[in-house]
């Protein structure tokens, strides 16, 4: 009596071949869109991200579909449900990262942008025009956090000078400018993390007085003065 066998045995596909052929051309066709989209600059801004992000996505079904073979093994239903999960997932990561990294944009202003940028490019001058930035360092003046206290818990110092927060306190702390909850930018800085045990510097590129405190803890904080 012979046995019956319920083994998989694999759906064999008539032309293997121009299955690849047929992913190959239209992987090709899906790249060279959108590169002719940012090249030309037909599109640009949020439309392009978005263009770009939906081609990824049918670039990726291609892939899957024509070189991975999904739906054609073992419970197909059950691998597409799987893949439309994990691409939900990435998706949301992604818009999420994007809208975080907007947001923040969105609230620091051109000047800001542009001083931060030259700060760190150590730009001081575009044609006949200061950017606010410094090219020369000072003095260096040393903030340490220990316990919740910023010592000196006044710091008098020149343009240019720099700032060094050194960070003793087994917690991160989060610098920001300006009355809490209200924060205002300093040289285009509009938070700055430092971690437990580690130091962060400051190019004091802006003259004034200045309140700076701990955004988790805003008791813990600092006087600046910085003179021309």
């Amino acid at each position: 009596m012979k046995e019956t066998q319920h083994a998989y045995s694999p759906t064999k596909e008539h032309n293997p071949t121009a299955s690849y052929v047929i992913g190959f051309v239209l992987s090709l066709f899906f790249t060279l869109i959108p590169y002719s989209l940012v090249v030309n600059k037909t599109v640009t801004g949020n439309v392009l991200i978005a263009t770009i992000l939906g081609f990824a996505i049918i670039q990726m079904l291609v892939q899957i579909f024509f070189f991975l073979h999904l739906g054609r093994g073992p419970k197909p239903f059950y691998n597409i449900v799987f893949f439309v999960a994990t691409v939900g997932l990435i998706l949301v990561t992604v818009g999420g990262s994007i809208f975080i990294m907007n947001n923040l944009y969105s609230n620091m202003s051109v000047t800001d942008i542009t001083t931060k940028l030259a700060q760190k490019e150590g730009i001081a001058q575009i044609g006949d025009q200061p950017t606010g930035a410094c090219q020369g360092r000072l003095q260096n003046h040393q903030v340490i956090i220990k316990d919740g206290v910023m010592n000196p818990a006044t710091t008098k110092a020149k343009r240019c000078d720099t700032l060094t927060i050194s960070n003793q306190d087994a917690k991160d702390r989060e610098i920001a400018f300006g009355e809490h909850p209200e924060h205002s930018a300093y040289g285009g800085e509009e938070e700055v993390l430092v971690r437990a045990g580690y130091n962060k510097t400051i190019t004091l590129n802006q003259t004034g007085e200045y309140i700076y405190h701990d955004h988790f803890e805003p008791e813990t904080a600092g006087f600046l003065i910085v003179e021309p």
